[in-house]
């Protein structure tokens, strides 16, 4: 039977657990049932503080603990050569705090937005470019009361940003990735990519035991 095992390491792994396993970081295939059992089995790292940590690793530790498992494995990488294992300590769900969490920002994010909207408002001059166009069509003075182009301005602004960022599942016009996922995603990439540049921080002893 082929004894060739196919290794696709995850760019970074959120485990919970302080030993972590092969299986945990990377997807495996195998032919053979054992040798698949048996290199998920490998342990690659002993997580020995208390504090949640991302650490860095790269594939060719990977490789010498399956070589030191099974010499006769030929491994065939299809994966990342560097990985990060996100170590998050185990605690109880604290869905009041992550509630509260989430309303803070959906505050904060909507008076910075409506702050603005309504700075651009006053540097464009918005207003004076309404009285224009309500003079021109309605043949008369604006009079500063609540118009037909106020009302549709401030409906067209609010349904044009639902419609650009399709954040809302149900209504979601196609699978794209809202403009927010593809913003997270960037800031989630520069810092793995940041990480694996820095080499990480090595903290003594915190290697496989």
């Amino acid at each position: 039977m082929n004894r060739t095992l196919y290794l696709k390491l995850n760019k970074v792994s959120t485990v919970y657990e302080k030993d972590v396993f092969l299986k945990d970081v990377a997807s495996l295939y195998s032919d053979d049932p054992a040798v698949l059992a048996k290199c998920g089995a490998i342990k690659v790292k002993t997580i020995h503080g208390d504090r949640d940590h991302r650490y860095v690793e790269d594939v060719l530790a990977v490789l010498r603990l399956i070589s030191e498992t099974d010499p006769a494995v030929q491994v065939t990488n299809l994966g990342e050569t560097d990985y990060i294992i996100d170590y998050r300590r185990p605690r109880p769900a604290r869905l009041l705090w992550q509630w509260a969490k989430t309303v803070c920002v959906c505050a904060v994010c909507f008076c910075g937005a409506a702050f603005a909207i309504m700075t651009f408002n006053n540097d464009a001059s918005v207003t004076a470019v309404f009285q224009e166009v309500y003079g021109m069509v309605l043949g008369q003075e604006w009079q500063g009361h609540i118009s037909v182009l106020e009302l549709s301005y401030s409906v067209g602004l609010a349904a044009g940003i639902l419609l650009f960022f399709n954040h809302f599942a149900v209504w979601k016009l196609n699978t794209d990735p809202t403009p927010l996922e593809v913003e997270m995603r960037l800031y989630e990439d520069n810092i793995t990519k940041t990480l694996i540049a820095s080499g990480g921080e090595e903290e003594p002893g915190a290697h496989v035991t």
